[in-house]
């Protein structure tokens, strides 16, 4: 009876060993062709051995959706972005319509990876285009996201200002500012944070429009945007702001003192009714110097 009860404990002991093994490296249960290749990726770190296991998930059927997506992931790692982008034109049509939403979000990735800005901005402006028909998320208010094994709730409005700051990233690369702008006040309008803000300063000192940027920078560094207290952020702020400072015209004098625009045109009429300043005198003092001349002759 106490060898049963010592080897049920075992079982229970090696099964709760098991549980936490798969929690810690996220790793799903099984032996299929899927589980090996997350197996080769998050325990192993083979990352080519895990492309082989995931290409076998995909034909064999097996987890196709997530097989797609993660095998796209692991060959960014490794600068195969090219035939991830192939892989996944080529296969995702063997996915679900659920899962289409993702892969785009990774192709996305892999365009910006490899330059393909004019990918790109089409990706995005079609993925736009689902959100005001009421077709992204699958029809639903929110949806859930992961990212560093947590999950979290992205609503409709915190991905259209996602999307629209990563569309005018792909308009500054092609140096349309204007365009890249437009995007970003857009962006900043639904849900705006400290990242697209300085990109935002970044178009308008680029378009030569300063005091704009220097007003949106000073922004960031008052902590007024979400995100703001990050440093890294704050120091991409201060360093702008800096070298736009130095590209602003010094200050008039009507700035120094505070006077109103009228008040300086009124003194700018005063002066040249005046003119300038010459050597000839009023007629009342030459006629005291003609008469002071005659005096000493």
């Amino acid at each position: 009876m106490m060898e049963e009860t010592s080897a049920s404990n075992n079982r229970s002991s090696k099964g709760k060993k098991e549980d936490l093994f798969h929690v810690l490296h996220k790793v799903p249960y099984g032996d299929s062709p899927y589980v090996r290749a997350k197996h080769a990726q998050l325990v192993v770190k083979d990352l080519e051995g895990a492309i082989v296991l995931f290409w076998k998930a995909i034909n064999s059927g097996d987890k196709v959706d997530s097989a797609l997506k993660d095998m796209a992931v692991v060959m960014k790692q490794l600068d195969r972005s090219e035939e991830a982008i192939e892989a996944i034109s080529s296969f995702r049509g063997l996915c679900s319509k659920q899962s289409q939403e993702s892969l785009d979000n990774v192709l996305i990735d892999l365009y910006k990876k490899c330059g393909k800005i004019d990918e790109q901005i089409e990706l995005l402006k079609r993925k736009l285009k689902l959100i005001y028909q009421g077709e992204a998320f699958n029809g639903k208010p929110t949806k859930t996201a992961r990212s560093h094994g947590k999950k979290f709730q992205v609503s409709i409005k915190q991905e259209t200002s996602r999307l629209l700051g990563n569309l005018g990233w792909a308009y500054m690369q092609k140096t349309n500012y204007m365009m890249a702008e437009v995007v970003y006040r857009k962006a900043q309008m639904i849900d705006p944070d400290c990242n697209k803000a300085y990109n935002l300063g970044l178009c308008l000192v680029k378009q030569a429009k300063f005091e704009e940027a220097q007003f949106i920078l000073e922004a960031v560094l008052k902590g007024n945007l979400p995100g703001s207290d990050d440093n890294k952020s704050r120091k991409r702020a201060q360093d702008l702001l800096k070298e736009l400072r130095s590209m602003l015209p010094p200050p008039q004098l009507s700035d120094l003192l505070g006077l109103d625009d009228e008040f300086i045109k009124g003194l700018e009429r005063l002066v040249n009714e005046w003119g300038p300043i010459r050597s000839k005198r009023l007629p009342i003092f030459e006629e005291i110097s003609s008469f002071r001349d005659q005096l000493a002759c």
